[in-house]
């Protein structure tokens, strides 16, 4: 396995897991502890874990927001099946608000080649999209978040309260069907709460980590959106629940993005 691949495999243990050993991480990926030290002292540098004795804790507490830098390198195959599904949803011509996210930047590298008009809310959707050429590319004033890079504030709202869209496409930082989406940061929230508000229609991705979990701030009700895309992963019955709710739920697979 290569240093990549088992970097990332030591990122996704950090999402399900508090801590992770060395003896457990080089028997699972089939490589010698020492190998998994330097993997370790790696991501360590970044910023993306703590070392402690005899393995690696992620850097966020249990109820903080683990930063973008680690979470962009986590679960990549699960996110492109889900914005793979997701952008399978949205016709040519239609007008789409991207939220921000590690998800919503896959599904904006995949929006590249559609004829749509599309708004993203973070400053890396807008990198994936300023060339693309059929999509017309609507920019949102606000402030960048600190390593987020995703647009909150008075003028990103403003942006959004002057314009009508056919689908919102959100990325809620926890999602469960008694608390329904939340988010870590407060302007998160809102910025997500606004985005409903101008839209015809909603798409929520939710990868099956985010499940089952409560953020601090809320954003609507777990039924509030028309379809929510998901992986395998996601409790069958929290999916069973919302559906019976009428709510779309879409379990995408990696089979999607082929």
């Amino acid at each position: 396995m290569k240093s990549a691949d088992r970097q990332r495999f030591i990122i996704d243990q950090l999402h399900v897991t508090e801590q992770v050993s060395v003896a457990d991480l080089a028997t699972a990926v089939g490589t010698s502890e020492m190998t998994i030290r330097r993997d370790l002292d790696v991501l360590a540098a970044t910023g993306v874990l703590r070392r402690v004795h005899g393995g690696a804790v992620p850097t966020a507490p249990s109820g903080v927001e683990p930063p973008f830098a680690s979470r962009v390198a986590a679960a990549i195959a699960t996110k492109q099946a889900i914005a793979a599904a997701t952008v399978g949803l949205i016709q040519d011509g239609e007008t789409v608000l991207l939220d921000s996210g590690t998800t919503a930047l896959e599904v904006a590298r995949l929006l590249h080649d559609r004829a749509v008009t599309v708004m993203p809310l973070s400053l890396h959707a807008i990198q994936e999209l300023v060339d693309a050429p059929k999509v017309r590319l609507l920019l949102p004033g606000g402030e960048p978040r600190p390593g987020e890079l995703s647009l909150i504030g008075p003028l990103a709202l403003a942006s959004m309260r002057a314009l009508r869209f056919d689908v919102a496409i959100l990325s809620p930082c926890a999602f469960n069907v008694p608390d329904g989406l939340t988010a870590f940061d407060l302007n998160d929230a809102e910025i997500k709460h606004q985005m409903l508000a101008v839209s015809a229609r909603a798409i929520v991705m939710a990868d099956g980590t985010k499940w089952g979990k409560a953020a601090l701030a809320h954003v609507c009700a777990a039924d509030r959106p028309d379809v929510v895309v998901t992986d395998p992963s996601a409790p069958e019955d929290q999916r069973t629940a919302l559906a019976d709710r009428g709510v779309h739920v879409h379990v995408a697979t990696e089979q999607e993005t082929r």
